[in-house]
This record gives structure tokens, sequence and C-alpha cells, in this order.
């Protein structure tokens, strides 16, 4: 690196005294000319970026991060598998695939029994008197957790909580004045920002690999309430649970999951912001257990053709499809069709912010919704429940038939129809043709509404769809499923 700069310098210097100036800047020239003979123009070099001390955050934090060994049991059957390690082409194996075969289907039925498993991951002390937080996945159906620490002392670790919608776990160890990590913010990290990782890839203990903040706030399809940290640090099977540490010896995130179509590292992983960590952890400690909110709502993306037909500036927020029955959202006033864009002022920008969230808010306390509603914003307010209660489904709007410019045959249901799908109202597609069956639309499904106006009769269908742009949003149920289909009518 250091030489790469080294010789850019000198070729800057050369063209200079040769009469050739060149305006330096972020690593290019942006202008190159030739002067008359006379004084020297003063080249200023771009400034030299060096890389952070990795060795001196390391030997700071390294002695609080853990090793965490796990042993419990799993139940599995006979059928017809090989022992877990056996080469296929093993002399043994025909013999263990006949043997299996004859406990199995053709010989009596399958029996289950319990056997033992083994894990490993990775945590960090959080508190001299022995407090570890990890993974919740980590310690998953553990019947014995073990906590080795770099100076090759081992322990064994109580489970004091585990919450799996945030995949959070708190551990504690019989010991005293141990090494701790600083605990930084997430709110204060930068995309762009170097950060490393240290744990225990593959059982490889106090293994140290960087790499640099590729986004935040990003959300998995998993149902969890947690806006991810995205970073490309090389994180492995038996990193989970150990720190993401930013250049000032902080920890600012758990490495919890990769993306990857091979089973190990391919650049995109991702980490649970300590803000949100430490919340739970302090939870779990107090109670043994963590709490999240429930606002009671089923929510999707809005896309660009969304976007056209609710008349919003941007394809952004979380549109709702359904509104359980009772929930803080009813109660609110929400409705399907509506676009949630803010919560007590904090934006909503894709549809997993919303859960992420609500679900970091205590149950009970009151939310401000911002909401998108037929062209124009209202404001409502929220009384969130706990996640832990369960809730139920909620309904919708009655005529006529015909096919218009979507493609739908449309019906009135019947009272029957309506009692088994659980409406109130909405109307039966007979036939699916032309945009509505490209967009994924089937008979049998209901129309509830057509850009968030309740369906109430075929006339009313067409008139709506008139009077709309290039695309509308169907909601439609099929089965007990609700979900806005966009439909290219332009």
């Amino acid at each position: 690196m250091n030489t790469r700069l080294t010789s850019t310098k000198g070729l800057v210097l050369a063209l200079a005294s040769a009469g050739v100036i060149g305006a330096v800047g972020a690593g290019a020239y942006t202008s190159a000319r030739a002067v008359a003979p006379g004084p020297v123009a003063t080249v200023v070099a771009a400034p030299v970026m060096t890389l952070p001390d990795f060795s001196e955050i390391t030997s700071r934090d390294g002695p609080a991060v853990v090793n965490i060994s796990v042993t419990g049991t799993t139940k599995t059957s006979f059928d017809g598998s090989l022992p877990n390690g056996m080469d296929p082409d093993d002399p043994m194996a025909e013999f263990f695939r006949r043997f299996q075969g004859q406990m199995g289907p053709r010989g009596r039925q399958p029996q289950e029994r319990e056997v033992p498993t083994r894990g490993q991951g990775s945590g960090f002390i959080v508190n001299a008197d022995g407090i570890i937080i990890t993974n919740a996945h980590v310690v998953k159906d553990a019947k014995e957790v073990t906590v080795k620490l770099t100076d090759r002392r081992e322990f064994r670790a109580k489970v004091l909580g585990a919450d799996a919608k945030t995949d959070i776990a708190v551990l504690k160890i019989e010991a005293n004045n141990l090494p701790t990590v600083a605990i930084g913010s997430t709110k204060d990290l930068k995309v762009g920002e170097w950060v490393l990782a240290i744990g225990s890839p593959f059982g490889f203990e106090n293994t140290v690999t960087a790499g640099v903040v590729s986004a935040k706030g990003r959300s998995l399809p998993d149902d969890s309430y947690v806006p991810f940290i995205q970073t490309d640090v090389p994180i492995n099977p038996g990193n989970s649970g150990g720190p993401l540490i930013n250049t000032r010896g902080e920890v600012v995130g758990i490495n919890s999951q990769i993306y990857s179509r091979s089973g190990g590292f391919q650049g995109v992983s991702f980490s649970i912001p300590i803000d949100v960590a430490v919340q739970i952890k302090d939870q779990i400690v107090a109670t043994g257990k963590a709490s999240h909110a429930r606002l009671g709502v089923a929510v999707q993306e809005v896309n660009q053709a969304f976007a056209d037909s609710f008349k919003l500036d941007k394809p952004e927020g979380a549109l709702v499809s359904n509104v359980e029955k009772g929930s803080p959202g009813e109660k609110a006033g929400l409705r399907s069709g509506d676009v949630i864009r803010q919560v007590d002022g904090q934006p909503i920008v894709s549809s997993g912010d919303l859960p992420a969230v609500i679900g970091q808010r205590k149950p009970g306390s009151q939310v401000t919704l911002d909401v998108w509603r037929q062209g124009s914003r209202v404001e409502l307010t929220a009384k969130l429940a706990d996640a832990a209660e369960k809730g139920t489904a909620v309904a919708a709007n009655d005529e006529a038939t015909g096919k218009g410019k979507l493609g739908l045959a449309l019906r009135p249901l019947q009272p029957q129809e309506k009692r088994e799908a659980a409406v109130e109202g909405g109307l039966l597609i007979e036939d699916a043709a032309g945009p509505s069956a490209l967009a994924g639309v089937q008979p049998g499904d209901v129309l509830l509404s057509i850009n968030g106006t309740p369906a109430s009769s075929a006339e009313q269908v067409r008139a709506v769809v008139a009077k709309s742009g290039k695309s509308v949003a169907l909601l439609i149920q099929r089965g007990t499923d609700r979900i806005f289909v966009p439909v290219n009518v332009g």
C-alpha cells in the first residue's frame, strides 16, 4: 500500500518539474496541460490513508471473547441413511444400508432415538462477574454449555435466558474480575467504516477477521425484530455470537448470520446491532426473558407499482395487507391499504422496518403512526400489545359480473361463501385473464379492495380502474392469506 502511494507521488512530482501540472484529487488527475516555462507550481499530494491498528484492538478486546461449546440431544430414526461421517464407498456402507432397510419400512416401523449433538460458537463478556452475550441459536436445545476463556480456563455456564426473535442469549459463569469489552453504539456506525470480528470459525479459537460496514438497517425474511448490520467481514460457522468491533475498540454488533449458497462465507455477513442486544440482555438479566410489542398487522413491501397505485411520491413504507381483529392496529383505526411511513417520527422505508421498530418497544407503550391513506396523510395513535399474545384475523366489504380492463370476471359473495372466507364483503373472482392473470390472480380468489377502496361491485371496480394510472393494487384473499397484488393496466 505504502509502496504504491510513494510511486504515485513520485510520478506527480516528475510531471510537475517537466512543466505539466496535474490537479490531484481523490486518487485521479482531474486535468493536465503544458504550460510555459516558469516557476514550478506547488503540487499537493492526496492525503495518505492508513489502516487501523487491528493488533492493538485485538490485544485489548480479544481476552473478553470466549469460545462456547454446547452438547445436547436430538431425536432421529432408522431411515436407511449411513452413520454420520461414513464414506459411501466404505466396505461397511452396504451392510448399514441393508441393516437400516430391514429395520425400516420393510421390517418393523422406524424407531426414534435420542442422538448426542455438539456445537460451537462464540460470545463476549460484558460484566466482570461473568455475564456473557451470545446468539440464541448457539445454545438452542443445549443440555450443557461450556465457556472457554483465552487463558484456557473452562467454566460450566448457565443460560439465563434466550430470545428467539432477536437471536440473543445471555450466559452466566461463576468467575470474578474477568476482562470485558467496551460497548459502543450502532447509531454512530457509518457505512464504509472498518470493523473486525473475533470468534471461533470452525472451532479455531480467537480468530480475527476484518472488513467494512456494507449497509445498516437490513431486514431479513426471517420474521425477526432486528435491523441488521451488513458487512463484508469473513464470518463462518463458529463465529456466531462473537463481537463486531469498530476501530475504537467498541463492540457495535453481534455476528449472527451469513448469506451463502455454499454454506460458507461469500462476502455478505449480518450482525445484530449492539443497541438491540444490550436492551434484550438487560431484560433477560432482570426477568429471565425478553418481551416485545405487537401492532397486529400484516404488511408487505411497497414497490413502484404500489407507489403509483396509491399516489405515493416514492416507493417507501409498509403496506398494510391485513389487520387483526381486536388488535392495537384495529383499535388505532388502521385499515388494509394504509401505508405506514413513520413510527414516532422514525421513517419506515421498507416493510421489514416496521416489525423491527415495533418489536423493540415495550408492550403497553403508545406510538404515533404516520399513515398514507387514499392520497392523503393521516396520523394515528396505537397502544401496543404484548407479542406473546395471539391475535385472530380480520375482514373487509358486495354485487355484479363482467370482465373489464383488469381481465376479471366478478360476482358478489353468497352469505355461505362470506362465512367460509370469514369476510364481511368482497367479490369472488370467477375468472382471471389478461393483466390480472399475468400478475398471479387466480379464479377462486376473493377481491377485497382496489387501491384501498373496498370492492363492492364490478361497476365500482371498473370506475376505480378508470381513474387510476398505469397500475392498480388489488387486495386478494386466497384461503386464509391476504396479499396486495400490483396489476399493470396501462
